[in-house]
């Protein structure tokens, strides 16, 4: 029997569901903030993430699913969604001139991690990518969408927030980071790689150890240039007149090398502990790592399994839906599906096409969740009529097929 490989699972029935709403949810808030579709490939070259997630990532260190194709490029399946949507914006040469884009995504992400619960080896993203606007009101509107679509959810989330600075200040905090973690001894082997490679990344490790050793370390929202603490600080007035929670966090560093400035990262408990269901912020530099033009970029990405895990918890109770049409004589079922497909022009219709008692069907059309029932038996198709039964309300009624469409 062959199996779904270790960390792959199937998007079925209630996952599937919850999948769907999701997507059908977030679609809708960021399309009213002017965020269109893009669709960019599950397969890139490496390259694409080590210059732009970083060399002293984890994911670039550890998770990625790297090969060598038929035409022996170094290629891999995409880590994340943010270097690819970049990719695009440059090879689009929109970075010429510092279009205005705003982009929303959502498909496969592969890691090659431990998985667990809410955290696949292919796991499902929802994210938005936003070009060519320096001003910290887009990151605001950034963090106000997820809100929105977490509010839409009814998910409880803490929001966590800090700037990781900018050209001008990060590579004078970088100094004061290095002489620190230089006077300590015990971090961890990861620690270390980073400290060498990306120090800030140390902020971000999660030993208990290290961060022990951390306790006093310099933090970043203590060391920032004018322009940065301005844009912070007008981000923390916007969430407050916006009834928005949040945190500073001063070790929040993300994941990913290609921030800075604006962090942030949504969090819920309500799937057990703490665990991270979205996070993004600024990343200006990003265009220029990956050879465009200067530029502007902020965006989040938001881990689909999780949010499926946080509804499935509350037991949501699916909603009925569709129209179930059915017979009980076999001869009947030519008719109806003439009847289906002009129903299936408005309507969701699942046509049973075996010849069943009216009591079988009712009990499939229950296990389906559909929410409308149809069936015609012998005096139905004298009547040219059909039986209805609401499965919600229970109401039942004889209704002429010629007046269907009223009652529908």
């Amino acid at each position: 029997m062959i199996n779904a490989l270790k960390g792959m699972k199937d998007l079925l029935d209630k996952d599937a569901y919850y999948y769907e709403k999701v997507i059908k949810t977030c679609e809708e808030v960021v399309k009213n903030y002017g965020f269109s579709f893009i669709n960019i490939p599950h397969l890139e070259l490496c390259t694409l993430f080590k210059r732009s997630v970083g060399e002293s990532s984890d994911i670039v260190g550890k998770e990625m699913y790297e090969f060598i194709d038929k035409g022996q490029n170094h290629v891999c399946m995409r880590p994340e969604g943010t270097a690819g949507v970049v990719r695009a914006y440059i090879e689009k040469k929109m970075d010429k001139n510092n279009t205005i884009k705003r982009w929303f995504y959502h498909g496969s992400m592969f890691r090659y991690e431990r998985p667990q619960k809410g955290r696949l080896r292919e796991f499902h993203q929802f994210g938005v990518e936003s070009f060519g606007n320096a001003s910290v009101y887009e990151d605001a509107s950034i963090i106000l969408m997820l809100v929105e679509i977490f509010s839409r959810l009814d998910i409880k989330f803490k929001l966590l927030i800090n700037s990781l600075g900018c050209s001008e200040c990060m590579p004078k905090y970088r100094e004061k980071l290095i002489r620190f973690l230089d006077s300590k001894e015990g971090f961890c082997e990861d620690c270390l790689r980073r400290k060498s490679l990306n120090p800030i990344r140390v902020l971000d490790c999660k030993n208990k150890c290290c961060q022990k050793l951390l306790t006093n370390a310099p933090l970043l929202n203590q060391n920032l240039c004018s322009s940065c603490q301005k844009d912070f600080e007008i981000l923390q007035t916007i969430l407050k007149e916006n009834n928005v929670n949040f945190e500073i966090d001063p070790k929040l560093v993300r994941g990913l090398d290609y921030y800075s400035k604006t962090a942030f990262e949504f969090i819920s408990d309500e799937i057990g502990a703490k665990a991270a269901i979205a996070g993004g912020g600024r990343y200006d530099k990003l265009i220029e790592y990956l050879d465009g033009k200067s530029g502007f970029g902020v965006g989040f990405a938001m881990g689909i399994e999780r949010i499926i895990a946080i509804l499935e918890q509350k037991e949501e109770k699916l909603q009925r839906e569709g129209i179930y049409l059915c017979s009980m004589d076999e001869k009947y079922i030519t008719n109806l599906l003439k009847l289906a497909t002009q129903l299936r022009k408005k309507h969701k219709v699942i046509l049973s096409y075996e010849a069943k008692k009216l009591a079988k069907h009712l009990e499939l059309a229950d296990k389906n969740k559909n929410l409308i029932f149809l069936c015609m038996g012998e005096n139905e198709a004298k009547n040219e009529s059909l039986f209805y039964k609401n499965l919600n309300s229970k109401k039942e009624e004889q209704i002429l097929i010629k007046d269907l469409e009223n009652v529908l």
